[in-house]
């Protein structure tokens, strides 16, 4: 098979969540596992940092692979979903895995998976690791797909293990309570293994420290390691000030990333990369800290947070796609400064609860509700029912090109628009610009 077959085979043989949600998720770690022990389990070649969480895993991920790069590591990163290609899931000091590396590994085990009958997340995760021990990884950064206890990233034992913050999503597989979640997420914690997490909140602390008691690991809490400071933007960066808890020390980081959400990223960032300097093999620069995060989408060719496609008129995507995460986007834009009018071109997911999202967006912008081309696409018309309820100022479009074309004509050069409420809508807009 070339690619393209390669990739046709993928999608139609072992569907993903990314195009049909549910019906391709397949909870436990059996077949992975004993696909992994087949191939030589290539995941244990090299150190893992585990990451986990609602929102923030991606950036939490792109963050500490750039910094671990600028160290002199030959790092692996592995995320999901994939935006326009497939092989953004996996990396190699920002660089994709090859076309020919794939079409390899599915040719060598395709017989095998199926006689499994992996799931594509489960292949995916085989193909990164396997691929990471091929290119002689020194570290792999490795975000879960769904959950944490379950989910087939789990085989990995982990140097440190990560968990950005809890909330309410995918309660059909995880649990309908913040501590039944957090328990599926705190599956990533591994006996006497430190964990990081990003964001405390009463109603799943006592879950997540009963985990680590029960291991012997150490809990750490970023907001706790390092406190923030002023922050404010300056030529193109975000720049955030922080300090270190533990001995009062400052730092003032300049970050690529200008969603104001990666201030917490980024103090959960700073607390992963002392505790790997502190309590790992791995050393950790404070150059190295300064200059990865300073050049995050450059290093790792992240892409689709709070990302600016145009300045003037100013035009903003992100993939918040959860009620957690559109409630830290909903909060920049109705903090934004310029003095135009704002418009915003969204989408949704049939599986999401777009009424609570849209409920946080500002009340004043005119709206262009489209639908992207998968079959988890919410209908315009379902989209707009919940708008009409909202009291929104909206209008409807079957397209995500056209949605966006419309939006445009409207705007004068002060006024912004914000592109999102899905990856996949995003991710649309995204391969249009790259055409």
């Amino acid at each position: 098979m070339n690619y393209t077959e390669t990739l046709d085979y993928l999608f139609s043989s072992m569907p993903s969540f990314q195009q049909v949600g549910g019906d391709a998720y397949k909870p436990g770690l059996e077949r992975i596992s004993e696909f992994c022990r087949s191939i030589g389990n290539p995941q244990r070649n090299y150190f893992v940092i585990h990451i986990a969480g609602t929102n923030g895993k991606g950036s939490v991920s792109n963050m500490l692979a750039a910094v671990l790069q600028q160290a002199g590591y030959q790092t692996g990163l592995f995320t999901s979903p994939h935006l326009t290609d497939f092989r953004e899931r996996i990396r190699v000091n920002g660089e994709m895995i090859s076309k020919q590396k794939v079409v390899n590994f599915v040719d060598r085990y395709k017989a095998e998976m199926e006689r499994l009958q992996l799931s594509f997340f489960e292949m995916t995760t085989a193909m990164a690791f396997d691929y990471f021990a091929q290119s002689d990884v020194e570290v792999a950064v490795i975000e879960t797909g769904l959950g944490g206890r379950l989910d087939a990233t789990n085989i990995v034992q982990p140097i440190i293990s990560v968990i950005t913050n809890i909330g309410l999503e995918h309660t059909e597989y995880l649990g309908d309570s913040l501590p039944k979640i957090a328990r599926e997420k705190g599956g990533i914690i591994k006996k006497c293994t430190c964990a990081v997490v990003g964001e405390k909140n009463p109603n799943y602390n006592l879950v997540l420290e009963e985990i680590a008691q029960d291991l012997r690991s150490e809990l750490i809490y970023a907001d706790e390691a390092f406190s923030l400071g002023e922050c404010c933007f300056a030529e193109g960066k975000q720049v955030v000030t922080m300090t270190r808890t533990r001995d009062g020390y400052p730092y003032q980081l300049r970050l690529d990333l200008l969603g104001e959400y990666q201030r917490k990223n980024l103090a959960t960032v700073a607390t992963v990369l002392d505790t790997l300097h502190e309590k790992t093999p791995l050393s950790i620069s404070r150059r190295a800290f300064v200059e990865g995060v300073r050049e995050v989408s450059h290093l790792t060719a992240f892409r689709g947070r709070w990302q600016v496609l145009s300045e003037r008129p100013l035009v903003v995507c992100d993939t918040a796609h959860n009620e957690h995460g559109i409630a830290e986007v909903a909060r920049q834009l109705k903090s934004r400064t310029n003095s135009g009018k704002l418009v915003c071109v969204m989408g949704f997911c049939e599986d999401k609860d777009f009424s609570k999202m849209l409920a946080q967006m500002p009340s004043d912008a005119h709206y262009i509700f489209t639908q992207a081309s998968i079959r988890r696409a919410a209908a315009v018309e379902k989209i707009g029912e919940v708008a009409t309820a909202l009291a929104l100022d909206f209008e409807v479009e079957s397209s995500v090109e056209v949605a966006v074309a419309k939006a445009q004509q409207q705007l004068a050069e002060e006024d912004m628009l914000f592109i999102g409420g899905s990856t996949f809508v995003v991710a649309e807009v995204l391969e249009s610009i790259a055409k």
